[in-house]
């Protein structure tokens, strides 16, 4: 019988909590819940008893929910944390945007509770080094390139700047596409369907508030190249842009729907998140990792999963899946080098992206460590488009050449 999943759940109205008892009678079998009236309370009972999820209310006298998980944060970093919250403060939401890793609104039907709180515990199977848990769980910031801060918040700042021009730049990083979409898909802003479309989310978030989150240094941190000088973090923003925009361009000439195609270009932008976390958080290992991938001519993938028990895109997909991105993005950006491993047997976004991914890798192949990851063809010939590959590659050439010219037309112009 499997190990019985903790939940703690954490508000100051008693009729919530017997609510919450009543709502999750079912799933006695599966979790073991416990209930605390207090952020002080939740923390005394974590002392004696390991918790895997947490699910706070967010305005509490004395401790907030937002107060709380940032000490959980600290404490226990490898705790999955969750909102559960009827209150919508500005401040506040922004101040949990880091310590919580998704936001569910009151009133929040049963279904969705617990199928929130099943899927962040199931994300972690793939990750079986227990320092690596422990460190993605506690992320709350992420490495951004200097270049694309600065020109963010110039843009921000600019009252002739639009909502397109603010999206675009926001796309060439993966660190501020992720954290942007963690922010407007989550219940506060009480949106129907998932937002995928970066200038359709700052649209939503408003100007402040990306304002907000881009100058918040809890949120983003500028990137220090000098420190991993052997991996180049602007190149690799620049191989996942690329990425994403080929893999836009192949779901558009299958076609898939627009939602697909939008799914495509955000899990392309995003496949190679893992690797910033894994560049930020265990540089000397990486560093070790490229040098002998160099050296002795191993993919870099292999020697992630060797040194570390996963890979960049498991491990990607794990901090995405906690942040509660649409699941059709996270399997894209898991299982981008190894599709087959999905159970769906269908044309969509991680084909796009696991195209996208070897086609780059094979047209701009000195830009990157880790060598190229080559097309699974047994996969794509058993959904029937291995005979479409050349001429997909031959496209993304062009348009890969059309974007090496803009860039040093921009440099020379400089």
């Amino acid at each position: 019988m499997p190990e019985l999943k903790h939940i703690l759940f954490v508000d100051d109205d008693p009729s919530v909590l017997d609510g919450l008892r009543r709502m999750l009678r079912p799933m006695h079998n599966e979790w073991e819940l416990s209930f605390a009236s207090s952020g002080q309370e939740a923390l005394e009972m974590m002392t004696r008893q390991p918790v895997d999820v947490i699910v706070s209310d967010m305005r509490m006298p004395k401790m907030n929910g937002a107060q709380l998980l940032e000490i959980v944060q600290k404490t226990y970093p490898h705790v999955v944390r969750l909102i559960l919250s009827g209150y919508s403060d500005k401040e506040l939401i922004l101040r949990s945007v880091g310590p919580a890793h998704q936001f569910l609104a009151k009133p929040c039907d049963t279904v969705t509770l617990i199928e929130t709180v099943k899927r962040s515990c199931a994300l972690r199977r793939h990750l079986s080094n227990p320092q690596v848990l422990r460190v993605v769980a506690q992320i709350g910031s992420l490495p951004v390139l200097p270049t694309v801060y600065t020109d963010l918040v110039r843009a921000l700042g600019s009252e002739n700047s639009s909502v397109v021009e603010v999206g675009k730049i926001i796309a060439r990083d993966a660190s501020m596409t992720a954290k942007i979409l963690h922010m407007i898909n989550s219940a506060f802003f009480g949106l129907r369907h998932p937002v995928e479309d970066l200038s359709r989310a700052v649209m939503y978030l408003g100007v402040d508030t990306v304002k907000s989150l881009v100058l918040s240094m809890s949120i983003f941190k500028k990137f220090d190249q000098s420190t991993v000088e052997e991996f180049s973090i602007e190149a690799l923003q620049q191989h996942c842009l690329r990425v994403g925009a080929i893999a836009r361009r192949i779901a558009q000439e299958i076609p898939l729907s627009r939602q697909e195609q939008n799914d495509a270009f955000t899990a392309g932008v995003l496949h190679g998140i893992g690797r910033l976390i894994l560049v930020s958080n265990f540089t000397d290992v990486y560093r070790k990792a490229v040098e002998e991938s160099r050296s002795l001519n191993i993919r870099l993938t292999d020697l992630e999963k060797e040194k570390l028990g996963t890979t960049h895109g498991e491990l990607g997909g794990y901090l995405l899946g906690l942040w509660g991105i649409p699941d059709p993005i996270v399997e894209a950006v898991s299982l981008h080098t190894d599709p087959r491993t999905s159970p769906l047997r269908t044309c969509g976004p991680l084909t796009m992206v696991h195209v996208a991914n070897a086609i780059d890798r094979e047209l701009c192949h000195d830009e990157l460590p880790g060598g190229g990851f080559g097309y699974d063809m047994q996969y794509l010939q058993e959904l029937g488009v291995a005979d479409q590959v050349p001429r997909w590659r031959e496209f993304a050439a062009s348009m890969v050449e059309s974007v090496t010219q803009a860039q040093a037309g921009a440099i020379h112009a400089e």
